[in-house]
């Protein structure tokens, strides 16, 4: 079934082009987006069921005018009936933005006007299930479902919680030259399995997400696998700090893109010398074995769009190709500044919020070794699976990643060895360039979370990839 943009966004089509045709008449540059996001959140767990908005929600427009040396900007979540209210406060910020730079009398960042082409293109998202044909009552049954029959498997459990969230994106985007829209409804869920012996407590997590309807709660019931691996936790022993041979599993070869050249080819960071992967465009960086990508349209997940929150649409960007950086990404701005081409990658959390360079579908790609060839290559070393969390310094280019779990492996074979948590640590050239094999199989990309900048401004995005073997420092 297609996914509709929302009435109230269509409905908006005549006064939008309306205002960009009488902004265009006082700057070289006016655009407009407009969104309409809508959500909801769904918990059950022992101690009862909730239903709330989902974090996404929002509606409002945010207005970018050129104002002769850079662009200025109003947000607003309702378009008045008299258009002159918006006109004259982008003219009244305009105006402040120049008269502050010039007053201050400071270095700053001057920008070249935006030079568009005519684009006219819509996309609308389609999925198996519609959510709202499925009545709330419905859901939570299905999640509860869920849970009752996981917590018959164990008397370890303490609780089996299962979470679903349906978000449905609606945008446009208008200037001079562009009329785009988009409609795209994405779905997560997950499981977590909570287990207790005495008085130690694990917990394993497992989710799903996609450019789905609700039929994603199909993929759910992974209670016993699950179980099983939060019950390995409570036994489980703590590593031998040091360097080691691992294999990193889709999720945590996806933190480690995320983290390492996600963040750190982030082209806005160019702009102000705060990456130090600027040094290495168009130089080695990593093992041959490596190919990296990003992109809106480099995957079909939580990540992807037809345009991005300025108007450019969406990319399949490979950043790593043949051990070599080629690009970082960027938003329009940030692209305009370097005199480099824009990546689609200028995302807002919402209309109130500035636009920024960020990741969308980041993920390494397929190799041409074998699973068990990679684990039967290793004399000492882990298996890694899962993760907690991870943060890079892109300035230094230092790792760190908090991964769930590490599998012991001795003389290629699996002893059945449990160690956790394990702590992952390195210099990303160094940890890029140890890469050795890439499996051909068991591609996975993940959008069940969400990537924030600094310790803000959040945007949902997918990583993932394959098993890769490489070098790393754990604790």
């Amino acid at each position: 079934m297609k996914v509709k943009l929302s009435k109230y966004l269509a409905s908006k089509e005549n006064e939008l082009e309306a205002l960009i045709s009488t902004l265009s008449e006082h700057y070289k540059y006016a655009s407009i987006l407009g969104s309409d996001t809508n959500g909801k959140s769904y918990d059950v767990s022992r101690r009862g069921s909730s239903i709330n908005d989902s974090f996404w929600a929002e509606r409002g427009f945010v207005v970018r005018v050129f104002n002769g040396i850079n662009y200025s900007e109003y947000s607003f979540n309702e378009l008045p009936k008299n258009q002159d209210i918006i006109i004259e406060a982008i003219n009244k910020i305009a105006k402040e933005d120049v008269e502050l730079l010039k007053k201050k009398d400071i270095e700053f960042f001057g920008y070249p006007l935006i030079d568009e082409n005519e684009i006219e293109e819509d996309f609308e998202g389609e999925v198996d299930v519609i959510p709202n044909t499925i009545s709330p009552e419905e859901k939570i049954n299905r999640l509860s479902k869920i849970m009752n029959d996981a917590l018959k498997l164990s008397e370890l459990l303490i609780d089996y919680r299962v979470s679903y969230e349906e978000v449905h994106i609606s945008k446009v985007f208008y200037s001079t030259k562009k009329k785009l829209s988009q409609s795209i409804l994405y779905t997560t869920a997950s499981e977590v399995a909570i287990v207790k012996r005495e008085n130690d407590i694990k917990y394993a997590y497992e989710s799903k997400s996609g450019l789905k309807g609700f039929e994603i709660l199909d993929e759910l019931g992974m209670a016993e696998g699950l179980i099983s691996k939060a019950v390995e936790l409570l036994d489980a022993g703590k590593v031998v700090p040091g360097t080691y041979d691992i294999i990193c599993d889709p999720a945590v070869a996806g933190l480690i893109a995320h983290e390492a050249f996600g963040h750190g080819v982030e082209m806005d960071m160019f702009v102000k010398n705060r990456a130090k992967g600027e040094e290495y465009v168009g130089k080695k960086i990593a093992s041959d074995k490596v190919m990296m990508k990003d992109g809106a349209l480099s995957a079909q997940e939580v990540g992807t769009y037809l345009f991005d929150d300025e108007g450019t649409l969406g990319t399949d960007t490979t950043i790593i190709e043949d051990s070599i950086l080629l690009t970082g990404i960027s938003d329009l701005l940030s692209a305009l500044k370097l005199g480099t081409k824009p990546t689609g990658n200028g995302r807002r959390e919402s209309y109130q919020r500035k636009a920024y360079a960020r990741m969308t579908n980041t993920f390494f790609g397929t190799g041409e070794d074998s699973l068990d060839d990679m684990i039967a290559s290793i004399d000492d070393g882990y298996l890694l699976e899962s993760y907690n969390s991870g943060m890079e310094d892109p300035k230094n280019w230092g790792i760190q990643c908090a991964i769930a779990r590490g599998r012991e492996i001795k003389n290629g074979k699996l002893t059945g060895k449990v160690v956790a948590p394990v702590m992952m640590t390195g210099y990303v050239p160094d940890l890029l360039e140890s890469i050795s094999m890439v499996s051909k199989d068991h591609f996975e990309l993940s959008g069940s979370g969400a990537c924030g900048k600094g310790h803000k401004e959040w945007a949902k995005t997918s990583t993932g990839g394959s098993y890769i073997k490489a070098v790393g420092r754990l604790g």
